[in-house]
């Protein structure tokens, strides 16, 4: 038996209001780089589920900027820490090197794919000069007396580097080596957010909060002419040049994205996210690429939310939108009817994925406002089961995809979730809170067991429901006709985090329980003896644990020591590892089918493996 990745569906940029979030794409408008969480994430424009992680940043990641070649991408941390890193092979670092003492805002590469500029907001200074292959320094980045938050190197020969800054002043530097020439002040009166030279090299643009746009001679960096006095109502985050070298695109967080031509000083294109009265602040548009060598004229826009807008001249409203998770994946539940995976993200968002093509649906309704602590599927009802830290439990219509009815206060925070089939009263959700354990209904509350324990999970299995708890007992329950204990499974020697029960087509039915500790145990259902206690892999909290639905006797868990293990009942002392499956934890793990597993975690990216041949 052994476990392949096959695919990675990543995480959406991360954003933060007010500042802006660098897009990049490769000179052949074939990906685009971002930094997302402590990783930065290489996607196909033409197939956003195709892409690679890059995870070796410790610290979060803040801007990510392809080489002219587009053999190579350059990354930066908040900790001041760039790496060079190969985007095509297998994604080795090139180098690393600490630049200045603070956040990375920008990187810009020379022409020839061997100087880099790192820009940010450092103690001693804002940025850096230096050579990709060794970090040798080929400059000095001066003349700001604020952080840097914009960078951009000319193509062509003579060198020239144009920086951008919270002091309000545009910077244009002569190189190699670079060293400071001439300060464009009185232009901006607000902070610098974009700068960036035509790809021909004959002009330079910059943008900021001051909504305004100034063009400068490229190879002089002498003003030439401001435009588009008034057209954007609001911070101006990113820019980026058409490669005719005509036209360019501004974002803003006024929800527009528009494209300019530079000879005329008009607006030729303009978009807005979001319904045209509404001011919405997740719409703002907070970064922006144009994605050369491409021949349809696609732009991509990112807004606060993370959301990658596909953006097509001659169209009024995206031709696509690429959806995801910002933040960790916290929950997640599997509906098999329409082959569905649910999720749910530590900042309340719930997604529901296609598992055949990856990609993303926005939940309609109102979600919740903090950490989505569970999922369960009711296939009866065909309806999904959301709890979170807001004290809420809330439905959602799969078929839809979107929340349905008013949302319902629990007992206390809920401790678990599980969707349960009783045979006296029918299709019912469970909630476990701080001494209770209530049945809801149609979103109404049928019924309630007072607990004298700490509860920590759940697992429903037709009418039988487990509870785990802190003081390390296994509580059995049958729900129909009414809730009355039937046993309690002493054997587990740390708290439980995790419950799941086999399928009804599995021989024997079991139920697995993972461990604070990072260690399984599994009991037979039918007289509740202990099968086994050797999956025994993980070193740190299990967080999720599911079932080969085909009717075998494997199962996968997750755990918060980053791994994925597959194990098998017919063979406990044995298991298949997915080392490092995702950076910081895994959150949850589902068994798509006999082949294939389907896992997510604190990295916001939800993973596709497949598993060969049986224990």
């Amino acid at each position: 038996m052994s476990i392949k990745p096959e695919a990675t569906w990543a995480a959406s940029p991360t954003t933060t209001r007010g500042q802006p979030t660098p897009l990049s794409s490769d000179s052949k408008g074939e990906r685009i780089a971002y930094a997302s969480n402590k990783s930065i994430f290489v996607r196909s424009i033409d197939d956003p589920a195709i892409s690679i992680q890059y995870t070796a940043h410790t610290s979060q990641t803040t801007v990510a900027r392809f080489s002219p070649s587009g053999f190579y991408i350059a990354s930066g941390d908040v900790s001041g820490m760039v790496r060079v890193w190969d985007c095509v092979g297998e994604g080795a670092t090139k180098g690393e090197y600490p630049i200045i003492a603070g956040r990375i805002n920008d990187i810009a590469w020379d022409g020839d794919s061997q100087r880099i500029i790192a820009v940010g907001d450092g103690r001693e200074r804002f940025g850096h000069c230096i050579t990709a292959d060794s970090g040798n320094t080929v400059g000095e980045i001066s003349g700001h007396s604020s952080q840097i938050n914009c960078v951009d190197v000319r193509k062509q020969r003579p060198l020239r580097a144009a920086t951008g800054s919270d002091d309000t002043s545009l910077v244009f530097l002569h190189g190699a080596p670079f060293k400071f020439n001439t300060s464009v002040r009185g232009k901006h009166d607000k902070f610098i957010f974009g700068t960036a030279f035509s790809p021909d090299g004959s002009t330079l643009v910059s943008v900021g909060s001051d909504r305004r746009i100034w063009l400068y001679d490229g190879k002089s960096g002498e003003p030439r002419s401001q435009i588009g006095e008034g057209e954007h109502r609001g911070s101006i985050f990113g820019v980026s040049w058409a490669k005719d070298s005509r036209r360019f695109v501004t974002a803003s967080a006024d929800q527009t994205v528009k494209i300019w031509d530079a000879e005329a000083g008009k607006c030729v294109q303009s978009w807005r996210m979001g319904e045209e009265s509404v001011v919405s602040i997740p719409n703002q548009q907070v970064g922006v690429t144009w994605p050369a060598g491409r021949s349809d004229g696609i732009v991509i826009s990112v807004d606060l939310e993370g959301n990658l807008n596909y953006l097509k001249e001659g169209n009024d409203k995206p031709v696509k939108v690429v959806r995801g998770h910002q933040k960790a994946i916290t929950a997640t539940c599997f509906a098999t009817k329409d082959d569905t995976l649910w999720t749910g993200s530590y900042e309340g968002r719930v997604r529901a994925w296609d598992a055949s093509s990856g990609q993303a649906q926005e939940i309609d309704g109102e979600t919740h406002s903090n950490y989505v602590s569970g999922l369960a599927f009711s296939p009866e009802e065909g309806r999904i089961y959301s709890i979170g830290w807001d004290d809420t439990l809330r439905t959602i219509n799969a078929e839809a995809k979107s929340f349905a009815g008013a949302s319902i206060k629990t007992k206390g925070q809920p401790k678990g979730l599980a969707a349960c089939t009783s045979g006296s009263i029918g299709a019912q959700v469970l909630v476990a809170s701080p001494g209770l354990i209530t049945a809801y209904e149609n979103g109404k509350e049928v019924a309630s067991h007072p607990i004298s324990f700490s509860p920590t999970c759940l697992a429903a299995n037709d009418d039988l429901l487990a509870v785990g708890a802190e003081d390390r007992i296994i509580r059995i329950y049958n729900v129909s006709p009414k809730f009355s204990l039937i046993a309690e499974l002493k054997d587990a020697n740390s708290p439980t985090s995790a419950l799941a029960f086999s399928g009804p087509s599995s021989s024997p039915q079991c139920l697995a329980a993972g461990l604070a500790n990072g260690k399984i145990f599994v009991w037979s259902i039918k007289d509740w003896s202990l099968v086994t206690n050797r999956w025994s892999a993980h070193t740190a909290r299990v967080t999720s644990i599911s079932w080969d639905p085909s009717g075998g006797e494997r199962a996968v868990s997750g755990a918060f020591d980053t791994n994925v293990h597959v194990w098998s009942l017919k063979d406990p002392g044995r298991r298949v590892k997915a080392a490092n499956a995702h950076k910081d934890g895994v959150g949850g793990v589902v068994w798509l089918d006999g082949e294939k597993i389907l896992s997510c975690g604190a990295d916001a990216t939800v993973k596709v493996w497949k598993v060969e041949g049986v224990a």
